[in-house]
């Protein structure tokens, strides 16, 4: 159609493909909670369940690190003291069932907005982990690998009745039984001083410099993230958490040149997600925090100029 200057244009819903309408559906619905100015970090503040049917995107990549259920009103030790294990309502359990079709349904959700060679990393300890593995298998996802977190710092067991409770698993299935999946082999291998890594991974569990804006109480290590964003992305590639918490995903990603969409429920720890992000905002920081992780520093020191993210980032952007 040629227009001209000062031509009157009327024009009705048929004039408009669906997806024009519908995407001017989702920006009036979505408001991003937070969105850094380079457009690489975005957290919206509600319930996955709700949001993610509400947007079309896919991602090359999603960790989900969802309800444990361990919330029982047991005890447990940090920093020499005697804690409660209850993190929230929302960790609280209900029947095995309820675990089963609330673990199906996130994992459908998340499903349709993976893309078709992409690859999704879920956290757990013994009270879900066999839920979702079993969510996973139904939905038709390919398991790849249980990784074995072995803390290298954990708590002590202060019942004496039992061994001491030091690891989790994280388990990686690809989309697809029959499309490939990107993994960053010989990448791995390098970090692993050029052996084969193996699927049992000794880490520490969070430093006391990642909790300086604040603290959730199930936080993972950057040192845990960053090694999962390594094997199966590349820079540039959108990441994905569902269950965002304080947003160490987010955090890892951008310090490797990928971009992040969080969903995260409570308010009080999306206001800990942007603190946390715009604490990088300094390069000086961005830099320090770099140089804790390991994984990062032998990263850049095989392949100098893959995951600085101060080059602009060219995006498809989120629909919203």
């Amino acid at each position: 159609m040629q227009l001209y200057r000062n031509e009157e244009i009327v024009l009705d819903y048929s004039d408009l493909s669906f997806f024009d309408i519908y995407a001017d559906k989702i920006k009036e619905g979505i408001k991003p909670y937070y969105r850094s100015a380079s457009h690489d970090f975005t957290l919206l503040n509600g319930d996955c369940l709700d949001l993610l049917p509400q947007f079309n995107f896919h991602f090359d990549m999603i960790f989900a690190d969802p309800p444990y259920f361990l919330s029982n009103d047991g005890i447990s030790v940090q920093a020499g003291k005697i804690v409660s294990v209850n993190k929230g309502e929302w960790d609280k359990a209900g029947s095995p069932k309820q675990i089963d079709n609330f673990n199906k349904k996130w994992i459908s959700l998340c499903r349709d907005k993976l893309k078709e060679d992409g690859s999704i990393w879920i956290s757990g300890t013994y009270h879900n982990i066999f839920s979702v593995a079993n969510c996973l298998t139904e939905l038709g996802f390919k398991i790849l690998n249980v990784i074995t977190w072995a803390k290298t710092n954990p708590p002590p067991n202060i019942s004496c009745r039992y061994f001491t409770y030091s690891t989790e698993f994280v388990i990686w299935a690809r989309k697809s039984a029959k499309k490939p999946h990107h993994f960053n082999y010989e990448q791995m291998k390098r970090l692993n001083d050029d052996k084969q890594m193996t699927d049992v991974w000794r880490l520490p569990a969070i430093a006391p410099w990642e909790k300086v804006c604040g603290k959730h109480p199930t936080q993972k290590p950057l040192l845990l993230l960053s090694r999962i964003i390594l094997a199966s992305t590349e820079k540039g590639a959108w990441i994905l958490d569902p269950f965002a918490g304080s947003s160490t995903t987010g955090i890892a990603a951008n310090l490797l040149g990928r971009r992040f969409l969080g969903i995260e429920k409570e308010e009080e720890f999306a206001a800990i997600s942007k603190a946390r992000r715009e604490e990088i905002e300094d390069l000086k920081t961005y830099s320090k925090y770099k140089k804790k992780i390991p994984d990062i520093v032998k990263a850049e020191d095989t392949q100098m100029c893959c995951f600085s993210c101060n080059e602009p980032l060219e995006y498809g952007d989120l629909p919203f």
